[in-house]
């Protein structure tokens, strides 16, 4: 795979730039086919950062590392990219095993009661002609009602953005929580969700 290496403000050795490609290699070989790759390197108050970006044909992966060397700093971002791409690849998988229509719930059989026989017919000593003629009774089965399986919902405060942020930083920092749902506010103070599609895109809602 083809990386593009970033770098503002250090400098890339060649160990760095082969760890790079090989992590890259790794993840590709995850992924399956993949479009672009990016590593950018930058320092920001004696903290080196790596952010790593891959996009794929159907899922894009955005993962940042911080460390007090670059080496540290990309293998955490390769770290968590690869795990993002694991996910992924199992939530693939999952989808594809899931069964496409769902067995109807069979009928319960109808149970019928069985007639009571009167006193003097069971004794052999009542008469025909006093024993009222009985008519047949069409019994219908109607279809059994399919049960309502109860959503089991769990409160949680991490998919809330304490802070104002861009929306590049809200991705970033949905993929660093390893999380499907982020809600947070710009700088402008506009209100946005931004969730992951069961398809794997990135979808912004704002709220108006």
């Amino acid at each position: 795979m083809e990386v593009e290496l970033t770098a503002r403000q250090v400098r890339i050795s060649k160990a760095l730039r082969a760890q790079a490609e090989d992590g890259m290699d790794r993840i590709a070989r995850i992924m399956g086919k993949t479009t672009s790759a990016a590593i950018t390197f930058r320092v920001q108050r004696h903290l080196h950062i790596a952010e790593l970006t891959i996009k794929a044909r159907l899922q894009t992966i955005v993962a940042t590392g911080e460390a007090d060397t670059q080496e540290a700093a990309l293998r955490a971002a390769l770290a968590h990219a690869e795990h993002q791409a694991l996910r992924y690849r199992d939530r693939h998988l999952g989808r594809k095993r899931l069964p496409k229509e769902e067995k109807m719930q069979a009928v319960p059989p109808v149970t019928r009661a069985k007639p009571r026989v009167a006193p003097a017919e069971a004794n052999g000593t009542g008469s025909r002609s006093s024993a009222k003629p009985r008519a047949s009774i069409a019994v219908h089965s109607f279809p059994a009602r399919p049960t309502v399986v109860e959503p089991h919902i769990v409160k949680s405060a991490e998919a809330i953005a304490l802070r104002a942020m861009t929306l590049e930083e809200a991705v970033k920092e949905t993929e660093f929580r390893d999380r499907d749902l982020l809600v947070f506010r710009n700088p402008a103070g506009e209100l946005f969700v931004l969730h992951r599609r069961r398809d794997g895109q990135m979808e912004l809602v704002e709220i108006p």
